[in-house]
């Protein structure tokens, strides 16, 4: 190859090299003009001066709070609690004074919560809140007191149902409870000791289907177990889903046990929603509960009772009396007879006399297995109608 034709082919190249270093500046400089315009466009975030720096000064990472809007930080919690909230009431009952051998007592006053179901003015509480109380007054959540007039209450159930005039703040609906489970958010609403009215805590739903002795020949049971906070005036309050729907109402707590003393946290209870809109449903039709009646006294027989006094059975009821004119005594039951079965049901620790009887209805015909001076008897009975 000639001088002339090497010189030329280096001029080319040169050439070449001189294009592609241009190129590669405009390139660079395209993306770097990109990228300035993609940063400077980012927004800026607000920043709250809460270290008393100079306006302008750098505040170090920890300093810095960045403002959010309150749609920002609303949960599904404090939407529940808005829906219902308004519809969450105080309650106060007047027991009359008692005469003592120092002369007549001055009226005592219990307080409680309520929530109210209906627009005419329904309110779903506990029978305890109520009971023996000669005037029942109801603070809603805006602090207006009314006079509640009392439909009607179960003792069995606990549960009762007041009802007061005007406009409602507030009405709440009744969940499904048969589709909870354990985990689940539990959120409590009500007015513990009374001075912290429509006071919310929060927890998750412990277990269902507990059922409870109340000292009194028969068992709550159904039971809702949360550990959200519920004190003495919680009861009566309703216990609520994320939606703000009504899934129990708040009847009591458990601290300790007769057995070991141990002191417990966190054990509370509801009456499961569809326990409370059947009997709230009787009672608002009808003023009462409609219960099976038999017509007896009784005395609960537990294995050490009945090792106590050599009695032939370990678990029944001795009829210690028989109501005249009662179906017990159309029957032929007597006084010291030992009821052990109620119809197909064994009378036991978990089967006490009156849950038993309440598997049946006013009018039906069952068989009671009844031992009368160590003889076993089948004894057909039609029950009556208890009117609470």
């Amino acid at each position: 190859m000639s001088w002339k034709r090497i010189l030329y082919v280096l001029f080319v190249i040169a050439v070449a090299g001189v294009i592609g270093l241009i190129g590669a500046f405009a390139g660079g400089l395209a993306v770097y003009s990109a990228t300035r315009q993609s940063i400077v466009s980012l927004p800026t975030p607000v920043v709250q001066n809460t270290t008393g720096l100079p306006s302008g000064a750098i505040p170090g990472p920890s300093t810095q709070v960045v403002q959010l809007s309150s749609t920002d930080i609303q949960t599904d919690i404090t939407r529940a609690v808005e829906k219902v909230g308004p519809a969450v009431v105080t309650i106060v009952s007047t027991l009359s004074g008692q005469f003592t051998p120092f002369g007549l007592a001055s009226d005592q006053q219990a307080s409680g919560s309520g929530v109210i179901i209906s627009d005419k003015g329904y309110i779903l509480t506990n029978n305890h809140v109520i009971e023996g109380a000669s005037e029942v007054n109801v603070i809603l959540a805006d602090g207006q007191s009314l006079t509640a007039h009392v439909v009607g209450a179960d003792q069995y159930s606990d549960l009762a149902v007041l009802q007061i005039g005007g406009k409602m703040p507030g009405v709440a609906a009744l969940a499904n409870s048969d589709t909870l489970k354990p985990g689940e958010t539990a959120i409590a609403i009500g007015s513990p000791l009374g001075d912290f009215k429509n006071t919310v805590t929060v927890g998750v739903i412990s277990a269902t289907g507990r059922s409870l002795d109340t000292g009194n020949g028969y068992q709550l049971e159904g039971m809702i177990q949360t550990d959200a906070a519920i004190n003495h005036g919680n009861s009566g309050g309703p216990l609520v889903d994320l939606t703000g729907s009504v899934i129990g109402i708040n009847t009591l707590i458990v601290r300790n046990t007769n057995s070991s003393g141990d002191v417990a946290e966190g054990l509370g209870f509801a009456i499961p929603a569809n326990t409370v809109q059947v009997v709230s449903s009787q009672i608002i039709t009808k003023g009462y509960i409609s219960r099976p009646y038999l017509g007896i006294s009784l005395q609960a027989i537990d294995p050490d009772i009945a090792s106590a006094y050599n009695l032939p059975v370990q678990w029944g009821v001795y009829v210690t009396r028989v109501d005249p004119g009662s179906p017990a005594e159309k029957a032929g039951i007597h006084r010291g007879d030992i009821i052990t079965q109620i119809g197909t049901i064994a009378l036991d620790g978990s089967h006490p006399y009156m849950n038993t009887l309440f598997n049946y209805t006013s009018g039906q015909t069952i068989s009671l297995n009844v031992s009368r001076n160590s003889t076993s008897l089948q004894i057909k009975v039609t029950l009556g109608e208890s009117k609470q």
